[in-house]
């Protein structure tokens, strides 16, 4: 709540806080707004948007409605920008602390791999995983994790290299507290600052990438994306060009939100080191 409060002071963590609430809220209230199925067919397609009061953003190619998908996509932007940051974080700070605490061999076999990762872009890595795993939610989020892990593991390590050798740590030793319990209770927890704040950008980066997966046709087909529904309207852009421009304006939003409140919490946390 502390770190909350700093990061609505500054005038970019306020505009990021207050465009995620309405996001969040568009997500959550999706199910209770439109609790039918947002694919199914709910009037003729191409409504044109402001022209029915039932349909207020009008409807897609196959009749179904603009403004429920655009709620239910805002709800799977977030659960897989959200649950594929969290992923990516836990294996980088597992990654991270091992190689950084352990040190020696272990620490550079552990940063080949990490290099290995960062060699190969983390789109390419996505599609790849996903054109052979098979499109679904939890794969998107694993095949998007699996790509943004090298650098909050990077991140942890360098923390955990500038921690290890502090009095606490000594004294940890010194009363023969076991070596992984030393990392994971004492070290990990005081490493984590600057790896959380990283994790804006893993967001921002996994529905964007979500979203780019999903327009190739490589998402999940039974629910409705930002990414899809931009895909789908491009097939009539000349004569609706609405189908592409809402969902594509939701999208270019919510990044950016996520982008200011990574760098709300950036000066929040400077703000704390500097006391």
């Amino acid at each position: 709540m502390h770190i909350l409060r700093q990061v609505s002071r500054s005038p970019e963590g306020l505009i990021s806080l207050l465009v995620l609430l309405v996001i969040v809220a568009a997500g959550i209230s999706a199910p209770f707004l439109f609790p039918k199925d947002p694919l199914s067919i709910v009037g003729a397609p191409l409504i044109a948007p402001f022209t029915n009061p039932t349909l207020p953003f009008g409807t897609d190619s196959l009749g179904r409605d603009v403004l429920a998908g655009l709620f239910h996509g805002a709800r799977v932007s977030l659960a897989v920008g959200i649950s594929a940051a969290a992923a990516a974080l836990v294996i980088g700070a597992v990654m991270g602390t091992l190689a950084g605490f352990a040190g020696g061999l272990i620490d550079e076999a552990l940063m080949r791999v990490t290099d290995a990762f960062q060699i190969v872009p983390s789109f390419l890595l996505a599609l790849a995983f996903v054109s052979t795993i098979g499109a679904s939610i939890p794969v998107v989020i694993l095949a998007i994790a699996l790509g943004a892990w090298a650098d909050p593991a990077r991140l942890t390590r360098a923390q955990v290299l500038s921690i290890r050798e502090r009095d606490y740590v000594a004294s940890a030793r010194t009363i023969g507290m076991h070596p992984l319990e030393i990392a994971f209770r004492q070290i990990l927890p005081n490493a984590l600052a600057p790896v959380i704040a990283l994790a804006a950008i893993i967001v921002a980066g996994a529905i964007l990438t979500e979203a780019a997966l999903s327009f190739l046709g490589l998402g999940d087909p039974n629910v409705v994306t930002w990414g899809s529904m931009i895909s789908e309207g491009r097939n009539v852009l000349r004569s609706s060009p609405f189908l592409s421009i809402i969902p594509g304006i939701g999208l270019v939003v919510t990044v950016l939100g996520v982008y200011l409140l990574g760098e709300g919490i950036n000066k929040a946390l400077a703000a704390e080191v500097k006391r």
